[in-house]
């Protein structure tokens, strides 16, 4: 086990998952402050922030895919970038700007009664805003949309036919990360409220089996995918569901199972597949990073990375240096 840990920490990009996520170090502690520091750092950081102009910059849309401002806040946040590093807040303002802008407003609809809205653009928002200390006025903006916009269930959908009732996994996740950690922040209660109600869309459907027939609702929920950007999997889930604390309810144990079930002979875990690519930047998917790639035999750090923080929180996995 060892050496998994070292050869994740070969990885500096992963030094904070390592030592607060798997090693469970207290987020304050210098060790973890350090860690911090070797993120922003790390070559793969600087590759990631390589194309801001002079004035801190994107040149492209917010959300190009996957290297506009929006997806590069929220893949720092999520490799746990040190917070209040001023010089991200030109992307930051990108990003709120076009969230919050005129053009984007007048294109959410609302259709039988309930709002669409791809709900992981402001929830991503909120989240990366918030994990990395730059937050303002605008995140409780965005925060207030979020509640009008939760459905009955308990999510969010943006799927634009009348017919269509119930809450999107994949537009439902993020916008759960971003509430709990705002209801954590401010102590707010109706934001936690609204964030536990969120969680019940996964844990009434032990997060990936069909309310109908307990059959697997995507094929892809059940594989593991680093960075998972707005797609939802098990490892992304247990992950969050970790985060907001939840882990300990009964209803993500076949989860957990399945996750674990992943797990390869040298205890590692794989990539089985990605949303990205870094063969050519023609059209969308785009990634200046391979973030180590898929294989069905070989670990891939940052899943490893990822699983190993979701089964020490479940209880599931102790590591030999703590």
């Amino acid at each position: 086990m060892n050496d998994l840990i070292d050869r994740i920490r070969s990885e500096p990009a992963l030094a904070d998952k390592l030592t607060v996520g798997v090693l469970g170090c207290d987020p304050c502690s210098p060790e973890a402050l350090q860690a911090a520091e070797e993120v922003r750092n790390s070559s793969l950081v600087n590759t990631l922030l390589s194309e801001r102009d002079t004035d801190g910059r994107h040149p492209r849309h917010p959300y190009a895919k996957w290297d506009g401002a929006h997806w590069l806040l929220s893949l720092l946040a999520d490799l746990g970038y040190p917070p209040g590093d001023q010089a991200l807040k030109p992307l930051v303002d990108q990003s709120l700007g076009w969230l919050l802008g005129d053009s984007h407003q007048k294109s959410i609809r609302t259709i039988a009664g309930l709002v669409r809205r791809c709900a992981s653009q402001e929830g991503n928002a909120v989240w990366y805003s918030l994990k990395l200390g730059l937050a303002d006025d605008r995140i409780q903006q965005l925060v207030e949309k979020l509640i009008h916009w939760q459905w009955p269930d308990g999510g969010w959908n943006c799927d634009k036919r009348p017919s269509a009732s119930h809450s999107s996994f994949n537009e439902t996740l993020i916008p759960l990360r971003a509430l709990a950690l705002y209801a954590r922040q401010s102590g707010d209660v109706q934001v936690r409220h609204a964030a536990e109600r969120a969680a019940e869309v996964f844990l009434t459907r032990q997060l990936f089996e069909r309310l109908s027939d307990g059959r697997v609702i995507d094929e892809n929920f059940i594989l593991l995918h680093y960075p998972p950007y707005w797609h939802y999997d098990i490892l992304f889930a247990l992950k969050l569901m970790a985060e907001a604390g939840f882990i300990d309810d009964p209803r993500c144990q076949a989860a957990l199972d399945m996750l674990e079930s992943r797990r390869l002979p040298d205890g590692g875990f794989p990539a089985q597949r990605a949303y990205y690519r870094t063969t050519s930047r023609k059209g969308t998917g785009f990634s200046l990073v391979s973030w180590g790639g898929t294989s069905t035999r070989y670990m891939n750090p940052f899943v490893t990375a990822d699983a190993l923080y979701v089964l020490r929180m479940a209880g599931r996995y102790r590591p030999s240096s703590l």
